[in-house]
């Protein structure tokens, strides 16, 4: 291939719907799910990507039934604190993006905890959305310039790139989306400008490695203009 995307953007959907097609538990589609993130991971860094960003939990998922949501919390602080061994084995570091105020103290300290812990590789660096959604990441950004006063004349998108959750991080090349949905749902919305997008069909715990390659070789096949002809 020509082009490999350094920066993959992953909605992971389809859990639900894959556990009560496979009558089982929506509890154990989502564990499913979590297996297979950390599969997707390893391809990943195996073809050259170098940044992963997932939407693990959206700010609207709030709303969703109460037993859900703290299922969904229980299962992202077990794969946190469980996957410091992993991440560190495999070279990864990770940073959590989203209202961490809104997270409970139990959860923020094993966010801290595996940031601390995987600070210092440089294999693959995961973001995990949690309770993010991509216009509250604009709004604070906008918040934090305001807070510090910057002139009007000063603010540019380079500039305004440094304020976001993201900041730091090369802007995403490619954007996959499981589960046969086809919109961008509230998620890193500045950040996507100029990515490619690839929807595929298949639920979350049904995604392979070919799967992957598929959309691989679909962006190899693309013109990136930017914006230009």
């Amino acid at each position: 291939m020509q082009n490999r995307p350094k920066h993959i953007v992953l909605f992971p959907d389809g859990n639900r719907r894959w556990a009560e097609n496979n009558n089982i538990s929506i509890q154990d589609g989502y564990i499913r799910g979590k297996d297979k993130f950390n599969e997707f991971l390893i391809w990943c860094r195996d073809r050259g990507v170098n940044t992963v960003t997932v939407f693990g939990f959206s700010s609207e998922n709030w709303k969703r039934p109460q037993d859900q949501v703290d299922f969904l919390m229980h299962v992202f602080e077990k794969y946190l604190e469980e996957g410091i061994e992993v991440f560190n084995k495999e070279g990864v570091r990770v940073r959590i993006i989203g209202q961490r105020d809104k997270l409970s103290n139990s959860l923020r300290s094993v966010v801290d905890k595996v940031e601390a812990a995987t600070i210092s590789n440089d294999k693959l660096f995961l973001n995990l959305a949690v309770s993010y959604g991509g216009k509250w990441d604009i709004i604070n950004a906008v918040k934090k310039i305001v807070e510090e006063k910057i002139p009007a004349e000063d603010i540019n998108e380079e500039m305004f790139n440094n304020y976001l959750s993201t900041a730091g991080l090369p802007e995403p090349d490619l954007i996959i989306r499981a589960g046969g949905e086809l919109r961008l749902s509230n998620f890193i919305l500045w950040q996507a400008a100029y990515a490619e997008l690839y929807f595929s069909d298949k639920l979350w715990p049904e995604f392979s490695e070919s799967d992957l390659d598929k959309a691989l070789e679909e962006f190899d096949k693309r013109h990136r203009r930017f914006g230009g002809n």
